[in-house]
């Protein structure tokens, strides 16, 4: 041993190392190392630090003086018994003997009283609180307590209930009237609560689990290539050859643990999962490429990342060609808060070629030690819970889902509910394309069995029987019912202020989309002015462009509201919006935007003239006539096109012309309006300057006034 820990010290005094990997040469976790250098008093940020020779020189004494001397224990063996210690042992025995008989004169002492303590204490502990559950009838409540029945109803009507003697009683109204009756109300438990109650684990049952990556960055950044370059590079020899099974997630197995990557399609996916509540990712590997920079989709990737709470890994790829700047991308990156650990930062960077396979191993093990910072583990011995990654109708096995075990472990035959669907493990397919039984936290499985499509993001509880799944997704169809039916809650300026004062919002999160850079930072400077004690301003995402069906779905799991300035939604984005009840606004005037953000703050808002659009067409040829000029042939996409309707001509989401509807044909026939799905020509005596692709947008005002709510 101390051979080996002399070539240690000597191999790591001419060189500079990283923490973890001294730590890995002393044989403890990274975590606890860290915190005994802090206690040592050595000033390094996180595992990743890099120490220089004397540093690690005066770690190495530190540790070495840490040590209990194992001199003095042998010599106390060695000596010969003398005089002294015989006559001590031979007190100590005696004083044990004493002290024994004392405890059990003790023990005898005190075990007489508490008897007539306890039947003191019985005596008073007899009228005990009667608990009453909600649901209970009134005559029932009467009899419980000790009243007639129609002395309660009389009691009932003072106190401002009307109530017959066989009406069941509500928990708010038994919580209301316990004071005066001395009753405690119980809350009756739902049938989601019977079910899935779910008890904290104990310490003692909780393993290590693997960490679960999601890859995000830009198109053609590389995604797809590092996800193959990870999969063929951990493809085993016997298997060289096989065609592995996709099913939206797989293992990775190294020498020091093992990984789990979603291959879920872009950040999309990502935030759709998170709008229903799912937080399977613990670690995002930001994808981006050292030639081209940050992009826009990297930017919405990072902050789709962080408005999630996720810690972020950079691997910068494409260090093979020729124009890598990977400096350049850092310096980028670091504006958005990304600043990499040579700079001083927290965040890690990975310099890769996916299409070389450089790099790959670092970046695998830079992620587990991540994961071992973040101390995952879970409980196996429980029935299982997790999350859906994906979903489809296979035409021969029916409804199958892509399921991520979280906790617990899922089994053939177990009964199960995600969603609104139950079913029964029919089979598990890996992503080897072998089947298998079981399935421990963190296993990606292909489950058959479903009732119907789950949706991605959707829980996934195993329940003791199929009777219970089924009667808790009955219960969640009615309940999908209702909701698709009533109105939704979401954050909008009208009634903004209503809930500050009600205290249900502190922060308010703006998704801000522009025409040019400089007016999307001057809206974002100007909002977080806004800023005050009760609410405060904050821009979860920031951007060039149209409003796209991605900002939507962003908003509707951040509970934000989209401001556009001088651009417009896209039809996906109109389509989202409706679907997700999202406030989604555009302006010109960078004064209205403010204006009706701070109005909304103060609870100043006036009935206003809303715009609501319509409609949309998409250019597909054109058409000369002598009376109206450029006739767009338009194909309807999404709502009517109505004559004498306000429109708008919309190129590469940006506003061409406004004006309105002055003819309207299909075929040759004059119409009034013209429904999604047909064709038509659109007329407007002010303009001609149609081009193809072009899209218009028909639109029309609306009188809304300010709900109190």
């Amino acid at each position: 041993m101390k051979s080996s820990q002399t070539k240690q010290s000597e191999n790591t005094k001419n060189k500079k190392i990283r923490v973890y990997e001294l730590a890995k040469q002393y044989g403890v976790s990274s975590k606890e190392f860290v915190e005994e250098l802090h206690g040592y008093g050595i000033p390094i940020k996180n595992h990743m630090s890099t120490l220089d020779p004397e540093t690690v020189q005066l770690i190495e004494t530190e540790r070495n003086a840490a040590k209990p001397p194992p001199t003095e224990p042998p010599e106390a063996k060695v000596e010969p018994p003398s005089t002294s210690t015989k006559k001590k042992t031979k007190k100590s025995k005696k004083v044990a003997a004493v002290s024994t008989i004392d405890e059990a004169k003790v023990v005898e002492a005190k075990t007489e009283p508490p008897k007539e303590d306890a039947t003191i204490s019985e005596e008073k502990t007899v009228p005990t609180v009667p608990q009453i559950q909600e649901g209970v009838t009134v005559g029932l409540l009467a009899s419980e307590i000790g009243f007639k029945g129609t002395e309660m109803i009389m009691r009932l009507m003072k106190l401002g209930i009307m109530a017959s003697i066989n009406q069941r009683l509500d928990y708010e109204t038994l919580q209301a009237i316990s004071d005066q009756f001395g009753f405690e109300a119980v809350r009756k438990l739902t049938l989601e609560e019977q079910i899935l109650q779910d008890e904290p684990d104990d310490a003692a049952n909780l393993l290590a689990r693997s960490p679960v990556i999601t890859i995000m960055g830009h198109v053609d950044h590389g995604k797809t290539s590092l996800l193959d370059a990870i999969r063929q590079s951990n493809v085993m020899d016997t298997e060289a050859g096989q065609i592995t099974q996709h099913i939206g997630a797989y293992h990775v197995e190294l020498e020091s643990g093992s990984v789990v990557f979603l291959d879920t399609p872009g950040h999309a996916a990502f935030t759709a999962m998170r709008a229903r509540g799912a937080q399977v990712t613990d670690i995002v590997v930001l994808v981006v490429a050292a030639d081209d920079g940050v992009m826009p989709q990297t930017v919405e990737a990072l902050n789709h990342a962080k408005a999630a709470g996720v810690p972020i890994l950079v691997a910068l790829n494409k260090m093979d060609v020729e124009n890598a700047r990977p400096d350049y991308v850092k310096q980028q990156l670091a504006e958005y808060d990304l600043v990499p650990e040579e700079w001083g930062g927290q965040t890690i960077f990975v310099e890769i070629s996916a299409k070389e396979r450089i790099g790959i191993e670092e970046l695998l093990e830079m992620l587990l030690l991540e994961a071992e910072l973040l101390e995952l583990s879970a409980n196996p011995n429980k029935p299982a819970r997790g999350t859906v990654a994906e979903a489809k109708l296979d035409k021969g096995r029916g409804p199958v889902a892509t399921v991520l075990v979280q906790s617990g472990t899922l089994q053939v035959g177990d009964a199960f509910v995600a969603g609104r669907y139950y079913g029964k493990v029919r089979a598990m397919i890996n992503d080897r394309g072998q089947r298998v039984k079981n399935a421990p936290p963190s296993t990606p499985v292909e489950v058959l069995g479903f009732t119907g499509v789950p949706e991605a993001g959707d829980q996934f509880f195993a329940v003791d029987s199929e009777r219970d799944a089924r009667a808790l997704s009955e219960s969640r169809q009615e309940q999908h019912r209702a909701t698709q039916l009533g109105p939704q809650s979401r954050v909008s300026l009208d009634d903004l202020f209503d809930q500050i004062r009600e205290g249900d919002i502190k922060e308010l999160n703006i998704i801000v989309k522009g025409d040019v850079q400089g007016s999307v930072e001057a809206v974002f400077d100007s909002l977080q002015r806004l800023s005050t004690d009760e609410v405060k301003i904050n821009v979860i995402h920031q951007a060039v462009g149209g409003i796209t069906e991605t900002d939507v779905l962003l908003a509707s799991a951040s509970n934000a509201i989209v401001v556009g300035f001088n651009v417009h939604p896209t039809t996906g984005a109109l389509i989202a919006k409706e679907n997700e009840d999202i406030d989604v606004r555009t302006y010109s005037v960078i004064y209205d935007l403010i204006s009706d953000v701070q109005s909304a703050m103060e609870g100043l808002l006036e009935p206003e003239v809303r715009e609501v659009v319509v409609g949309r067409g998409i250019v597909r040829e054109l058409f000369r006539t002598p009376r109206m000029g450029t006739i767009a042939g338009s194909y309807v996409n999404w709502g009517r096109i109505i004559r004498n309707y306000a429109l708008r001509v919309l190129r590469d989401n940006r506003l061409i012309y406004e004006g309105q509807v002055d003819s309207l044909r299909h075929f040759k026939d004059d119409v009034t309006e013209v429904q999604a799905n047909y064709e038509c020509g659109i007329g407007v005596s002010a303009f001609d300057d149609f081009k193809v692709d072009d899209v218009l947008e028909c639109y029309t005002h609306e009188r809304i006034p300010r709900s109190l709510r």
